[in-house]
């Protein structure tokens, strides 16, 4: 496998509250969690999809900055 094909887009996720939490979910057959973090108001996450994540979930105020613009969750 190239560079590439295993990196994917970068994202970034800024708490708006405390205690956001940042969900990583599985690629292949069946998606499962991965990985989870907590953010805290104002904290800053750079994120890439990978090989092995290709989907996040977050729960709580964010603010999400993709290529494609930016989302705040509590809209």
């Amino acid at each position: 496998m190239s560079d590439e094909t295993v990196q994917g887009d970068y994202f970034v996720i800024k708490a708006k509250e405390n205690g956001v939490h940042v969900i990583g979910l599985t690629r292949g057959h069946d998606t499962r969690f991965h990985h989870t973090e907590k953010l805290d108001k104002g904290e800053v996450m750079i994120a890439q999809f990978t090989e092995h994540t290709s989907a996040v979930k977050i729960r709580g105020k964010a603010t999400v900055l993709t290529r494609f613009g930016r989302v705040d969750t509590d809209e």
